[in-house]
């Protein structure tokens, strides 16, 4: 009962390792490859601008590495400006890569480990209290070659409470291409009615289903055998997306490692 971890590199090896120290058959692979944005000035621009922001907001692990990738040299972070994630596990990632520029603990906002979803609606009530009425934002995202894929709702909160919200790029997202290793385990993955595709992100599903599975070839897979997998989502968007793509056998979990677990554990 493999469980195949799709996020993207260094994230999908780490998970994958730290699932099977806990007892759960794990292999990493990537359905996301990261790169650097089409505007890195854009990055170097904010962090120069910090100081005028009451926040920035930052989409995801992947959004955090990229953003401090690019930081100036001198430049750090103001103590007026706020740090917002929405789950811990890019909370811990900020605080990993912000300590040596001086973001501070007291500074992150970020739902509890033990909130009910991780995503902009649970993060946005730990942030309405707050005065916005003329505050800068800016919320760090990820997107391809035509620009950052901000978050609409999350900019519709903050536009309602008076601030004012733009988007900067800190990485590119694209499916990347398996290595012949990856290939291989994911056709013995297509063979065996049991393995599971651990999602993290609608997106991935996309260009699994678009991208990487039709390049195994025909003898390996076609279009309408998406219904035979086996999914496990982090958040129920991804399983309602699943099922727009033929997929039902679709199980969830919060994308804590211990979530992760206690499903596979359930399931076996």
């Amino acid at each position: 009962m493999v469980l195949l971890v799709t996020r993207p590199e260094p994230q999908a090896s780490a998970w994958a390792q730290a699932l099977r120290q806990a007892g759960v058959p794990a292999q990493a692979l990537p359905l996301i490859a990261i790169t650097a944005p089409p505007r890195p000035d854009e990055v170097a621009r904010l962090w120069q601008q910090l100081a005028g922001h009451r926040a920035l907001m930052f989409v995801s692990p992947a959004s955090v590495e990229g953003f401090f990738r690019l930081r100036p040299e001198g430049c750090n972070w103001p103590l007026g400006t706020l740090a917002a994630a929405p789950g811990p596990g890019t909370a811990q990632v900020l605080l990993q890569a912000g300590a040596p520029a001086g973001l501070r603990e007291d500074q992150v906002v970020s739902p509890a480990a033990d909130a009910e979803q991780f995503d902009s609606e649970h993060l946005w009530p730990l942030l309405a209290a707050m005065d916005w009425q003329g505050r800068r934002v800016t919320i760090v995202s990820g997107g391809d070659a035509s620009g950052a894929q901000g978050r609409t709702w999350l900019t519709e909160r903050w536009h309602d409470a008076g601030a004012e919200v733009e988007t900067v790029q800190a990485y590119q997202r694209g499916p990347g291409d398996w290595t012949p290793g990856q290939a291989t385990l994911a056709r013995e993955a297509l063979a065996s009615p049991d393995a599971t595709w651990l999602l993290s992100s609608s997106q991935a599903l996309d260009f699994l289903l678009d991208h990487h599975l039709p390049r195994l070839g025909p003898a390996h897979w076609q279009p309408d055998r998406a219904a035979d997998l086996r999914l496990l989502c982090t958040h129920p968007r991804i399983a309602e997306h699943a099922a727009l793509r033929g997929i039902h056998q679709t199980g969830r979990c919060a994308p804590t490692l211990a979530s992760v677990v206690q499903a596979r554990r359930s399931s076996a």
